[in-house]
Formats: structure tokens, C-alpha cells, sequence
């Protein structure tokens, strides 16, 4: 790996991932919305913002969040809110989907490649057995959808690309912590050496899949 695009640096996961690629000698690009104004909910943000780049061996979205103005996740069907559900689906899956609708330029046309946009196991709908957060869910498991849709097309063209869904884990984060509750979470340098692995670890059979935090599959 030699040039990397992290979308949402500002982010825990994604500033700790592209200090940990720059440590490595990675040659990496990072933009986010406080430093760079990039809107990833807006088609036209993203393309000014990722236009001229590129290619890159690896790109990743780590954009995302589980609250959003306010509106936490669902615990019963009374509490889902249309508005609240519509900024979950424009933050977590219409803007990766955004993203990925530049991959073909991101992507080098030949050569090892990875495309990965962090998701979450909640997303999956074969492992839900607790219910719940209703918005998010549904959000992240079509953000899982994009990725997988996107990985048949690409590999039209981008043969040696991996493009995949990745579960960091829970990770300590503005975007987790008043939700922790009893499940271990990990320093965001912590996932970002396990995501790092996991990425490096990728074949191009593996593209289309959803995996986690050790590489494992996720079912979707």
C-alpha cells in the first residue's frame, strides 16, 4: 500500500487509521467535513471535493454516526421519526454510496486495490437478534447493500480491486460512548491497527464481502 484516501479523518477511526498509514510511509489524503467542508450527503460536495484525485490503492469511508441532531437510536417501533430516519440513511448510507460513485477514477484500473466503507454488525440483518435502533440498523444495512452492488460493477473493470464492508468493532468514540453499556470497546488506535491488518489481509475474491475487526465474515 502506497496511497490511501480516508474520508472522514477528523473522525476517531478514520484520524487514527490515516496516523497510522502516515507512520508506515503511506502517502495519504484525507478530507472530513470540519477541515475541508466536504458534505458527503451532498453529491455535489463530494465530487469538488474528490475531483483531480487519485488513483489510490486504498480508499476508505469511515464516516458515519449513530446520533444524529440529537435523535438517538430507537429502543421501541412507537419512537421511529421519518426525519430522524431520512438523516441516518443520508449520513450512513446515501454518502458512502456518493463516494463510491467516484470509485472508478479512485481506483487504480490495474493493480491491488481496496475500497472499504465502515458499516457496522448492527447492519447485518441475519445477527439482529436483539432489536432495536431501528434507524441506524436499517441505515448501515444499506450501506452493506451499496458496497456489495458496487463490487459486481467494479469488478467489470477493476479487476484486482476488494471492494468491501467493514465492522471496526466497538470502538471508544464521541459516537459510542454514551452507549457502551457493558461491551468492551477498544482505543481508536486499536481498531485502527486491526482494520489496517484486515485490510492489507484482502484478496479479490474477497470483494463484495462484509467483514469484521478480525477479518472474519459477517453474515449478512
Amino acid at each position: 500500500m502506497k496511497t490511501a484516501l480516508i474520508i472522514g479523518e477528523s473522525g476517531a477511526v478514520g484520524g487514527a487509521v490515516a496516523a497510522r498509514l502516515r507512520r508506515d510511509g503511506v502517502q495519504v489524503t484525507g478530507l472530513s467535513r470540519s477541515t475541508d467542508g466536504l458534505d458527503i450527503t451532498d453529491g455535489a460536495s463530494v465530487a469538488t471535493a474528490l475531483e483531480g484525485l487519485g488513483p489510490f490503492d486504498f480508499v476508505l469511508v469511515a464516516t458515519g454516526a449513530l446520533e444524529i441532531d440529537g435523535a438517538g437510536p430507537e429502543k421501541s417501533l412507537r419512537e421511529i421519526d421519518a426525519e430522524a430516519m431520512a438523516r441516518q440513511f443520508a449520513l450512513n448510507a446515501i454518502g458512502p454510496a456518493l463516494v463510491l460513485r467516484q470509485a472508478a477514477r479512485l481506483l487504480p484500473r490495474k493493480g491491488r486495490s481496496v475500497f472499504a466503507v465502515l458499516t457496522a454488525r448492527v447492519g447485518s440483518i441475519g445477527d439482529n437478534r436483539l432489536g432495536g435502533w431501528y434507524s441506524y440498523r436499517a441505515a448501515k444495512a444499506a450501506a452493506n447493500q451499496v458496497v456489495r452492488t458496487a463490487s459486481v460493477e467494479l469488478a467489470r473493470t477493476h479487476r484486482e480491486a476488494a471492494v468491501v464492508a467493514l465492522h471496526p468493532g466497538t470502538v471508544e468514540s464521541d459516537l459510542t460512548r454514551r452507549y457502551l453499556g457493558r461491551h468492551p470497546a477498544v482505543t481508536p488506535e486499536v481498531a485502527a491497527e486491526r482494520l489496517i491488518s484486515v485490510v492489507r489481509g484482502l484478496r479479490v475474491e474477497d470483494t463484495g464481502g462484509f467483514f469484521d475487526w478480525q477479518g472474519k465474515r459477517v453474515e449478512w
